[in-house]
């Protein structure tokens, strides 16, 4: 994310480039959760076209010029409707505790299996809304009365969105400037002096929001309503209704989506600026503005939609905020519901808390990070980016926490000590890789960097060929995979559904990968290909 969560899908196409950010920006690799959908969520191999903005009032780019990503407008379209259902079946198999495609024919077609019909008491002719809301919610109690249940996730969820916005304008935070933003107008990939302001305190509302969740949920002590008390929220309501939660959350993310795509054609003069200080219209995503609609929403047409007189920055709120914290609290609502009825936490569940908690801390703690990374700097804030930050984390990423309530193996403490030695291990490296990057960046000369080698480039940069980068080109990504492998095996082996976090997190990077050389060879020209020869590996040393 991010360990920097968000480093996943670090969204440098040179991690090793030596290059210094903003002074204003942390040094740490930071990957945005959005990328987990779409482009490091799916990145094509395609490069975008050479202008890095453009604004409203020029004109799309060509159709025949434009190089679309993701097969097109055709291909944009199949993911902007595949995702949502890979959701809800993941969220609905996770919590029977595997594949079970009759489900599926169960909720289209009916009647209802005989196992089905006794668990929802209900006959052959159950309607296609008792059986989508069985689908969602088995646990729920009146399922002849889903929108009230439905009614309720969707109060919960944008209680929650507003709850997050609330302590992102409040708490106390510091004003940091992002990379400059690309030119309104001018030459094709210029830089303007300008930057974007930021709030940083998602750190602070994180431990905020954990405190609260432990000892400051409201409640009354007698029927009067008289005594107001403060104590640990119910989260295993959540649990409850996982599937549910994720269609409302889905159901927002369109709504959200649909927003921004219609706020990028009206013209802000808070938000944006053109030549001489006059407004020129939103500042728009190349990758985003290729004059079809069904692509554009896909990809985000606005590179940084804002609100409340421009303070407000929508992209990098939702980047950090009510996904990547909301995961953290569907894994302690697993937790509380597996002790509610076991009696007990087992490991497994303890690590996968653990492990995944301090993956979204360290996500907090270098929020500053995220300014220079792709998603902020490059991509459009459309359907991609903001699925993947408020639906597809934390409702993919607490799969093993789900699985576990119901299913857990419970591993022999040999297994469980052999797990967290292979997290360790994908943690050296990941965090030893993006450190040594860092320090690079910031200081080539210092003791800690200095030994290393490298090539320098015609464009005056130099590029890292020794240490950890001199043994994979994508090394970190290795480290990251290999952390995310290890909250999967403490599920055990009985079920595909939990692994499915690593099996698409290894075609996602090898994608993605794939994508970084291309923008690479076209960034630096032989220089890539001499590197290349340099360091002929991309993840695994003497392999691969």
């Amino acid at each position: 994310m991010r360990l920097n969560p968000n480093d996943r899908f670090a969204k440098h196409p040179t991690p090793i480039e030596r290059h210094p950010p903003p002074s204003s920006s942390s040094s740490s690799s930071f990957r945005g959760p959005g990328a987990m959908v779409g482009k490091g969520k799916s990145e094509g191999s395609e490069s975008r076209p050479t202008s890095s903005s453009a604004s409203a009032s020029s004109t799309s780019t060509s159709a025949s010029t434009f190089e679309y990503e993701f097969g097109g407008p055709i291909g944009a379209f199949l993911t902007l409707i595949s995702l949502p259902i890979i959701i809800l079946l993941l969220t609905h198999w996770t919590s029977k505790g595997g594949i079970f495609w009759g489900d599926i024919i169960d909720l289209l077609v009916g009647p209802p299996s005989p196992s089905y019909s006794s668990t929802v008491t209900k006959s052959s002719s159950s309607s296609f809304k008792t059986r989508f809301a069985y689908f969602l919610c088995p646990a729920c109690d009146d399922h002849d009365e889903p929108m009230i249940e439905l009614m309720k996730c969707a109060l919960v969820v944008l209680s929650w969105f507003i709850f997050q916005v609330i302590l992102e304008r409040v708490l106390p935070c510091e004003l940091v400037e992002g990379a400059p933003l690309p030119r309104h107008q001018g030459g094709e990939g210029e830089e303007s002096t300008r930057r974007l302001t930021y709030r940083i305190n998602g750190h602070l509302a994180f431990w905020i929001t954990l405190l609260l969740l432990d000892v400051g949920w409201p409640s009354w002590t007698d029927l009067t309503r008289t005594v107001l008390t403060f104590g640990r929220a119910p989260l295993t309501w959540l649990c409850d209704r996982y599937a549910m939660l994720a269609f409302v959350t889905i159901v927002y993310a369109i709504f959200l989506s649909t927003y921004l795509y219609a706020k990028s054609f009206v013209r802000d003069d808070i938000n944006d600026e053109g030549e001489g200080g006059k407004s020129a219209g939103p500042l728009l995503a190349a990758g985003g503005n290729s004059g079809n609609h069904v692509y554009d929403y896909f990809m985000g047409r606005e590179l940084n939609p804002r609100s409340l007189g421009g303070t407000f920055d929508w992209k990098e709120f939702c980047e950090l905020r009510p996904g990547l914290i909301g995961w953290m609290v569907l894994n302690m609502a697993m937790l509380m519901r597996q002790r509610e009825r076991l009696g007990y936490v087992t490991g497994s569940m303890m690590l996968v808390n653990i492990f995944q908690g301090a993956y979204v801390w360290d996500a907090l703690y270098q929020e500053r990070a995220i300014l220079t990374t792709m998603d902020i700097t490059t991509d459009g804030f459309g359907y991609m980016l903001v699925f993947g930050d408020l639906a597809w984390v934390p409702f993919t990423y607490s799969l093993q926490a789900r699985y576990l309530v119901d299913h857990d193996p419970l591993l022999s403490w040999p297994a469980l000590a052999a797990i967290v030695a292979v997290n360790a291990t994908g943690y050296l490296i990941f965090r030893g890789a993006n450190g040594q990057k860092d320090a690079f960046r910031r200081d080539p000369d210092s003791a800690e960097v200095s030994h290393l080698t490298y090539l320098r480039t015609k464009r005056g940069t130099r590029l890292l060929t020794s240490g950890w980068w001199g043994l994979a080109r994508k090394i970190n990504y290795t480290g990251d995979w290999i952390m995310g492998l290890s909250w999967c095996m403490l599920c055990g082996f009985d079920s595909v559904v939990p692994y499915f976090y690593a099996i698409y997190f290894a075609i996602l990077l090898v994608h993605r990968s794939v994508r970084d050389d291309h923008m690479c060879r076209e960034k630096y020209g032989d220089d890539w290909d001499k590197y290349r020869s340099i360091v002929p590996y991309r993840f695994i040393p003497g392999i691969i």
